[in-house]
């Protein structure tokens, strides 16, 4: 992966690199609890010395079980001299004396010099805080540590139970982005939205409120758009690439949609590629804009057994479009969604070819 500037939901960049216990480390194996990535320059730097020394003072908290710790050096004084020192488990060191694994990560300066900042990353990798090391230099890690206590424990080992193939990212939307999307709707009013079937060797567009009842806002606002865009791609790409190895290239779909439990909202099992007009799509996003806002209205694929699925406000839930699914009754308050599906290029050919058996809506 190339360099990027970060922000929170993104992946963290994978390399390889030197350790002070291994000569090749492959970062990305460490996935599966939480890591502070803390670029210190050099160990003997005052600023370095003394996030060292207050780490050390939190040494229980590294387990590796839960938070692991990592430090970066750009300075072989630190390995010659043996400024620190690698404790298992919990503590490691990383040799970056080419400087590349901090170019990576954006930290390296024009005239060579680091600006040493923290990362906090979650079990799988992605940025949870980027935190400069700044002064006062003494409110570094216990703002740390007070940020990884509020962060929720991984799960305890487990068998594993019946569930679909589904893929649940958090943190895709930020807060602010997840609430313009429902002013944007509240302000404009959501149209009847109905669905795709196949008739007559057409895909034509009906309603049918015992199957689904649902209101849907298109966005027209290009600057919202945008934004909803940038954000798919960044955040929620990678991670489908890692999980599925397929590469989305298109998306289809710049809608808010509102399960309105007034009206009963919800959508019966269906799947969402069986007609012509809708062969092309690969992978359906269900993000949720308001989680905990409302009772009911959970993802549910009967296939699968009888699981219910959600995410939390800004996340979202991606599967296979041939998968059957429902959306559950809302049974209080209104859900709120964002609703695109995603396509590749070769899916693309597939959309133009079947677009003559779309019948058009007067």
């Amino acid at each position: 992966m190339r360099a990027t500037a970060f922000s929170v939901g993104q992946p963290a960049p994978w390399f390889h690199c030197r350790t002070q216990l291994r000569e090749r480390f492959c970062f990305d194996t460490i996935a599966g609890r939480y890591v502070v990535l803390c670029f210190l320059g050099s160990a003997a730097d005052p600023v370095s010395t003394k996030v060292l020394e207050d780490i050390q003072a939190h040494r229980p908290r590294f387990d590796d079980d839960q938070v692991c710790f990592f430090g970066v050096s750009v300075d072989p004084e630190d390995e010659k001299l043996k400024r620190v020192e690698s404790s298992i488990p919990g503590i490691r060191f990383i040799w970056d004396f080419d400087r590349s694994v901090s170019k990576l990560y954006g930290t390296l300066r024009p005239d060579g010099s680091i600006r040493q900042i923290t990362y906090v990353l979650d079990p799988a990798l992605r940025v949870l805080a980027i935190v400069p090391i700044s002064p006062p230099i003494d409110n570094h890690v216990p703002s740390l540590m007070r940020f990884l206590d509020r962060l929720p424990a991984t799960a305890a080992p487990r068998a594993a139970t019946p569930h679909a193939p589904v893929l649940v990212v958090p943190r895709i939307f930020e807060p602010k982005l997840c609430k313009a999307l429902i002013s944007y709707y509240d302000e404009r009013g959501g149209e009847e939205s109905g669905f795709m079937t196949e008739q007559a060797g057409k895909t034509v567009h009906i309603t049918d409120h015992n199957h689904k009842r649902r209101r849907d806002c298109v966005i027209e606002d290009e600057a919202l758009a945008k934004a909803c865009e940038s954000r798919i791609a960044s955040r929620l790409l990678p991670e489908l690439q890692k999980a599925f190895q397929f590469n989305a290239t298109r998306m289809e779909r710049y809608l808010v949609a509102c399960y309105n439990s007034e009206e009963g909202g919800h959508f019966r099992p269906h799947r969402d590629n069986t007609t012509k007009g809708t062969a092309h799509r690969r992978f359906a996003v269900s993000l949720f804009l308001n989680s905990g806002e409302y009772e009911g209205g959970f993802l549910h694929f009967p296939e699968y057994g009888k699981v219910y699925y959600n995410a939390p406000t800004g996340g979202a839930v991606v599967f296979s479009c041939s998968l059957l699914h429902e959306a559950t009754s809302v049974t209080q308050g209104r859900r709120y969604m964002f609703l695109p599906f995603l396509y590749d290029d070769a899916a693309g050919v597939i959309r133009e070819q079947n677009l003559s058996f779309i019948e058009k809506q007067p």
